[in-house]
This record gives C-alpha cells, sequence and structure tokens, in this order.
C-alpha cells in the first residue's frame, strides 16, 4: 500500500506571520494536530499542537500576538506519496515523529501521514503500534 492511498490531504498551510491563536483555531475546526507553514512549494516548518502547549501556552506568552514563526519546529520530515506505507513508518520510528509531510515527487506538498492514518485507514494496528512504541520512548 502507498502512502498516497491513506494519507490525509492537505487543504491549507500557513504563513510564518500567522499568530498562534489563529493556528490553533485553524487546527480545531479542520481536527488536526499539524500546520505546514509556508506553501506547497516552499514549507519552512510546521506547527504542530505539542509546539503550541511547550512552546506557548507553559512559557506563559500570549497565543493572540505570537507569530508561529517564533514557536514553529524548523525541522520536519517527509516521505513520498508514491512510497510504501512502511518504508514511511520505519522513517517515523528512526525520526521518533508521530507524523511526516507528504511530498509528490515534483516536491510539492501533497498531503500528510500519520500513525492514525496507518492505524485506521491502511489496517495496519500492528505496524502503527510498533511505530508508536518506538517514537514514544523519544
Amino acid at each position: 500500500m502507498r502512502v498516497g492511498d491513506i494519507m490525509t490531504k492537505i487543504v491549507a498551510t500557513i504563513r510564518e506571520e500567522t499568530s498562534v491563536e489563529d493556528a490553533a483555531r485553524m487546527m480545531k475546526a479542520n481536527g488536526i494536530g499539524l500546520l505546514p507553514i509556508g506553501d506547497r512549494e516552499n514549507v519552512t516548518g510546521v506547527i504542530t499542537d505539542r509546539d503550541i502547549t511547550i512552546r506557548v501556552t507553559a512559557e506563559g506568552k500570549d497565543a493572540k500576538h505570537t507569530p508561529v514563526r517564533e514557536v514553529m519546529t524548523r525541522q520536519s520530515f517527509h516521505c513520498f506519496d508514491d512510497q510504501d506505507v512502511e518504508e514511511a513508518c520505519f522513517t517515523m520510528e528512526d525520526k521518533r515523529v508521530r507524523r511526516l509531510l507528504v511530498f509528490d515527487r515534483t516536491r510539492e506538498l501533497v498531503g500528510i501521514l500519520s500513525l492514525d492514518d496507518v492505524a485506521v485507514r491502511a489496517r495496519k494496528e500492528k505496524l502503527a503500534g510498533h511505530a508508536l512504541s518506538k517514537v514514544a520512548k523519544a
């Protein structure tokens, strides 16, 4: 099974100057925990629900006036839409992440692959569980 068969397709990216509050609202509205920052051809980082909790809330920053560029994760990991799902899971294990950006071979952002996608859409609960056990040890 290929990543493109089960990934969550991206509808939106956000700009670096977007407030953390607006990013959190977008996550809530779309039921997601990660937003790519930049555009489909040039992703400069990501912001996750965990970034918001650890780097904004726990540090007492004002989410309304803090741009995502100040708290985003600059290093993101990816796979390709034509890759095998198991190979992508090994990348998650190796990098200790729960989500990967998904690009096509022209390097355009086309989706996000999460461990939830693997467990639910690919019906590979054991593979997702194994990857999660490795990621959670970080």
